[in-house]
């Protein structure tokens, strides 16, 4: 096992928001767990206003900072994160080119990528990347890539995660929000998605279902759709802290899940899920689904759900949720959890990678 590296050191962490949801949320997750073990964090951001109702208190350790042209005075610091292929300004990364630890070393360059369970991952993992030229000639960058199995990077996980879900009180939680013993609680948090009427309509004809709506493009979404869903029950949420939204999927019986931070969420809390993937104009994002789903193990009607869902066969009716079936996808979603929590997460790979890297 690689040596824990020396602590404190200086994390220079670039975070350039697409979807202020999903960037900045797996950013700061990332910043904080490396706080917790000690380490001081820049957070630097072209869009921080999301952290006002995702980390209203911040964190110790954590610095957050606006997108820069140039390092600070005092330089980079001993490892720099580019987020999700976010690329650093020229007059940074000439710093970093130039820069040198009181050991001599430059600082450690980390490109942290996209979640897929493609193959191309476990292939591209810990790669170096020479810069023969522009500003950073002469650097390495290395690529780490997050995962699903033992040959990636791993995900984020909370060293206290397990503990906090056996504390949670679900019966509790669901009764302050006025869902029974014997309801279906289902959470939203998605684009607009092609299956999303289907789904309306499944819940409107059901007495015990009762919809949780994340603020957003969820919200927007169901109230341009709810008229015409008579009786279906539906709570509109405001915005909360990263905890928060844990708890609430560990409450669910069916979680709706988008992007990447609530795709890992989802996974952790064990209940059944789908997953609303980031659309790209190629169709790219069909592979990526279907490799998930390779990976999961998923039933069919899981399957067939999330083709449906995420608009690959939009004309095909959403199969019924119903009890046998949200059993069989929590079977699944908890089985996945098993493995994962078998292998080990990013935070300690990352930090094992930085301490073998220096």
């Amino acid at each position: 096992m690689n040596a824990t590296p020396a602590l404190p050191r200086t994390w220079d962490l670039f975070c350039q928001v697409i979807d202020n949801f999903g960037d900045i949320g797996v950013c700061w997750r990332l910043c904080c767990q490396l706080a917790t073990q000690g380490e001081r964090v820049r957070l630097w951001t072209d869009d921080a206003s999301a952290l006002a109702w995702m980390a209203p208190a911040g964190h110790p350790g954590v610095q957050v900072l606006p997108w820069p042209q140039k390092a600070p005075a005092d330089g980079p610091g001993d490892v720099v994160v580019e987020a999700f292929g976010c690329e650093i300004a020229p007059d940074f990364v000439a710093s970093i080119a130039h820069s040198k630890s009181a050991a001599g070393r430059k600082p450690l360059w980390i490109n942290l990528e996209y979640l897929s369970a493609e193959g191309y991952v476990e292939r591209s993992h810990r790669l170096p990347s020479l810069l023969s030229s522009g500003p950073g000639a002469g650097c390495t960058r290395w690529f780490f890539y997050p995962g699903f199995t033992p040959r990636t990077g791993g995900l984020l996980r909370e060293a206290d995660l397990a503990a906090r879900q056996a504390a949670f009180d679900r019966t509790g939680w669901r009764a302050r929000h006025g869902i029974g013993a014997q309801d279906i609680a289902v959470s939203l948090f998605c684009y607009e998605p092609a299956g999303l009427p289907g789904l309306l309509e499944q819940l409107a004809a059901r007495s015990d279902a009762q919809l949780l709506v994340t603020p957003g493009r969820a919200t927007a979404a169901v109230q341009a759709l709810q008229a015409s869903h008579t009786g279906l029950r539906a709570q509109y949420l405001p915005p909360c802290p990263q905890p928060q939204f844990d708890e609430m999927l560990w409450a669910c019986d069916l979680n709706c899940v988008r992007g990447e931070d609530s795709l890992v969420r989802a996974l952790w809390a064990g209940e059944a899920f789908v997953w609303h993937i980031y659309p790209q104009d190629d169709d790219a994002h069909h592979a990526k689904l279907q490799a998930f789903l390779d990976w999961l193990g998923a039933p069919g009607s899981l399957c067939r759900f999330h083709a449906v869902w995420n608009g690959l066969t939009p004309h095909e009716p959403l199969p019924a949720i119903d009890a046998p079936t949200l059993s069989a996808w929590r079977d699944c979603a908890r089985a996945a959890r098993a493995r994962l929590l078998a292998q080990g997460d990013l935070l300690t790979q990352l930090l094992g990678f930085t301490a073998e890297k220096s």
